[in-house]
């Protein structure tokens, strides 16, 4: 592959839209990510990325194919979950796990039969797995006004959603609103896998939600580094997984999801403190100095 190739898709303007799409997409996911993994948010972040999908059937069938409809869709779906899974769980005697997996599941089936009832062609392809490359200018704003909003928030309440998470009952007698901050979290977790919806699909929101703060979890013990430069990696591993989608001429959301695994799994082999690899040379030097020890004596 020759210069020229390379920088070929720098060239169209559909990529540059695509590639500022994922610079923002992924920022946004990755500085989130800090706080999904530390609360162990995933199957929470997993059930709202899978009930996107019926409130965009909705939108489609009634309201057409536009951006606005389909973020005000999947923004109803998804909190229309969030907030059955708390009613379920508070007024029987199922659990939130099992309440958030059933209705979940429910939701996204719905989802598939409501978009294969629909009177206009939609490609469920596109829904299930992303199409960055079919961003357009509205998309684009919306994309930017979730950044606008998940960020500014996520950067003000750091402190406060810290000790949330670690010390409730702590935060509680601070006068912190506890209650009021996890529904602000589950809201800006529903804004970004919105987000998401159009780089990567509902099945693959996930990962790119969850890898970059897994990663960078096994590189340091500094949440501030956890939360930027999980930004970093997800803006870097979501752009450089769309380039190469276009130079392989493969599936873009795979292949970003794919990349920003491989990043997860370079830092969970060699990590210098909690790598697998490290931790064996780690362990090899010490039994080798307990040998020399031992022969010394």
């Amino acid at each position: 592959m020759n210069l020229g190739s390379l920088l070929e898709p720098f060239r169209h303007e559909f990529m540059q839209r695509a590639l500022f799409g994922c610079a923002l997409i992924g920022f946004t996911n990755g500085v989130l990510s800090a706080f999904i993994v530390l609360r162990r948010m995933a199957l929470m972040a997993d059930a709202m990325a899978h009930s996107l999908l019926p409130g965009v059937a909705f939108a489609i069938i009634f309201l057409g194919i536009m951006p606005g409809t389909l973020f005000l869709g999947a923004l109803v779906a998804a909190l229309l979950v969030a907030f059955g899974t708390q009613l379920i769980s508070r007024s029987s005697r199922i659990k939130e796990d099992t309440s958030l997996g059933l209705l979940f599941a429910c939701s996204f089936s719905l989802g598939l039969v409501l978009l294969s009832l629909s009177t206009v062609h939609v490609d469920v392809q596109d829904y299930l797995f992303g199409n960055i490359l079919g961003l357009g200018d509205a998309d684009l704003w919306i994309v930017y006004a979730i950044s606008l909003v998940v960020l500014p928030v996520l950067t003000g309440l750091q402190r406060p959603l810290l000790l949330m998470m670690f010390q409730p009952s702590v935060a509680g007698s601070q006068g912190v609103p506890v209650n009021a901050l996890n529904y602000t979290l589950v809201g800006l977790l529903v804004l970004s896998m919105i987000s998401s919806l159009q780089a990567v699909g509902v099945v693959l929101a996930l990962g790119m939600l969850i890898a970059p703060a897994a990663t960078v979890y096994l590189l340091c013990d500094s949440f501030p580094k956890m939360f930027w430069l999980g930004g970093v990696i997800g803006a870097t591993g979501s752009c450089l997984g769309l380039l190469a989608s276009y130079w392989l001429s493969l599936p873009s959301g795979p292949c970003i999801v794919l990349l920003l695994g491989l990043a997860f799994v370079v830092a969970y082999l060699f990590s210098p403190k909690y790598g697998v690899i490290s931790g064996l040379i780690q362990g090899r030097h010490i039994h080798e100095a307990s040998l020399a020890r031992w022969r010394d004596r």
